[in-house]
């Protein structure tokens, strides 16, 4: 189920099939206001349970259909939360709109959109030149973050795995991009991340310069406190030969490289969940 989850989601998201109402996060936005708001998750124990209640809704839910209909309705669920995780209009429609300024010169909308783009790093003292592998180095993490991840999580604990990484996520963001104080959200994420993240990288050691890339690798992963941030950013810098600066105001030639790094990430972890589905590894 997972292999086929995957490929569905992965469509859907490419055809933009799911409309900005159904996308993940703004269902979870309306999950929070209606059942918790801003006040009630400074408490503990409230943060812990407004993280925990999707994931735990999803697993009553797939336990009481197991079964039923020889798993079809299992199926259906595993389906609809892949789709619903890996739809994420706002990161492509921010990517796009940086390109198009990009090809049109227009620096200043460059860096508006390449901060909307990823909203964890300061860009304020990115000078032009440089714009470029710093906005690559933004889509090698959110490649990770939005779809690496997620994938990961749905391969090794099915769609409680997905939804919990998603509801996790997306509370780390509220309380950066909203200033909130929020308790158990970084630490958990950052416990979250740990083993995926150093998983998805060893992925762009394989997919890019082994050579250059794994001694990186190595360096990184065997740190115990390293961000998987840095992790990610730093092996697929080392993992794929960046191309001189253009003339160009905005030069992409660095962005697009470390996307096409990132594509060819993907579709190992692809072929590697379809070898895994073959052997029996996973259902």
């Amino acid at each position: 189920m997972a292999l086929f989850s995957l490929l569905i989601a992965i469509f859907v998201e490419r055809m933009r099939l799911l409309p900005d109402a159904w996308q993940f996060d703004v269902i979870l936005s309306k999950y929070h206001q209606a059942l918790f708001g801003d006040k009630q998750v400074r408490s503990t124990l409230m943060m812990a349970l407004a993280l925990l209640l999707p994931a735990l809704s999803i697993n009553i839910i797939s336990w009481f259909i197991s079964g039923m209909f020889w798993g079809a309705i299992s199926l259906v669920l595993w389906v609809g939360v892949a789709v619903l995780c890996f739809s994420h209009n706002q990161q492509r429609q921010a990517f796009k709109r940086y390109i198009q300024a990009a090809c049109r010169g227009d620096t200043q909308a460059c860096f508006n959109y390449a901060a909307e783009l990823d909203s964890s790093r300061c860009l304020e003292s990115v000078c032009e030149q440089d714009l470029g592998e710093r906005v690559g180095q933004s889509v090698a993490w959110i490649n990770y973050r939005y779809y690496g991840a997620i994938a990961l999580y749905l391969i090794l604990l099915g769609p409680v795995g997905s939804v919990l990484y998603c509801t996790v996520r997306f509370y780390s963001e509220q309380k950066r991009n909203r200033q909130l104080d929020l308790p158990l959200v970084d630490p958990l994420l950052f416990v979250l991340d740990w083993i995926p993240s150093r998983i998805f990288a060893f992925g762009y050691v394989l997919s890019g310069h082994f050579r250059q890339s794994i001694s990186a690798w190595i360096s990184l992963a065997f740190n115990p406190k390293a961000d998987a941030r840095d992790i990610i950013t730093k092996v697929a810098i080392e993992a794929e030969t960046l191309p001189e600066s253009s003339s160009a105001p905005i030069c992409v030639q660095s962005t697009i490289a470390l996307l096409q790094l990132s594509k060819r990430n993907f579709i190992l972890l692809i072929t590697v969940l379809s070898l895994m589905t073959i052997f029996g590894v996973v259902s």
